[in-house]
């Protein structure tokens, strides 16, 4: 494939001065699989086919299997050099067990994990990108929505989406400041994170956005 014809089929996006870049981040909104849920896993398969059955999980499965396909095609296209390259991981906290804790997804059979493996043989350096607190707060909150009943009261669930949100924001601030503070001058991360994250919001000016697929809804 020429440059040419990567340059059209992963076009180039960015947000932010037309100018004055110093740093790129390839941005991948991503959609997760079971493999990634850990301890939730099961909650989550159970939820899943209450709401769409067998077939549907089967074909939610294929799907988002599907993206794991076009993302690592859409990597390979870019002709990185990866000894400038570091990764930044939705859900990877930032604790000196990185690298363990993505070995063990993707052991697991994470697509998501088993490329970030690929891409660190391949010179790139794997960053902790979340706060290990908010991690455990939003665990919390997800394993209170998949194992009770969705409350009745419009001001309970009110209350309960304004907790999500919040806590989704704090996520989104950590995750920018950390990608602010690391990646530097001449750098190019790959931030892999899921739809409904917002964190380009909070970049500093001079990080140049690029997303090769798609944006995030």
């Amino acid at each position: 494939m020429s440059a040419d014809q990567r340059h059209h089929r992963y076009p180039r996006q960015q947000e932010g001065n037309a100018g004055g870049f110093s740093r790129t981040l390839i941005y991948f909104p991503i959609f997760h699989t079971q493999a990634d849920m850990g301890a939730l896993r099961e909650s989550v398969v159970q939820a899943t086919l209450e709401k769409v059955g067998r077939p549907g999980l089967s074909r939610k499965t294929a799907a988002i299997d599907k993206v794991w396909t076009e993302i690592e095609g859409a990597i390979d296209a870019l002709a990185l050099s990866f000894d400038r390259v570091r990764l930044y991981q939705d859900g990877l906290p930032e604790c000196g067990r990185e690298a363990e804790i993505v070995t063990e997804l993707a052991r697991a059979g994470s697509r998501n994990h088993q490329l970030l493996l690929g891409l660190m043989a391949r010179g790139a350096v794997l960053m902790g990108t979340e706060s290990g607190d908010l991690l455990v707060q939003e665990h919390q909150l997800a394993r209170q929505s998949l194992t009770t009943r969705p409350p009745r009261a419009a001001g309970v669930a009110a209350q309960r989406r304004a907790l999500n949100e919040a806590l989704l924001k704090r996520r989104d601030q950590f995750m920018a400041q950390r990608i602010n503070d690391t990646l530097k001058d001449g750098e190019t991360g790959i931030l892999f994170l899921g739809m409904l994250h917002s964190v380009v919001r909070y970049l500093q000016p001079d990080v140049k956005v690029i997303y090769p697929l798609h944006r995030p809804r």
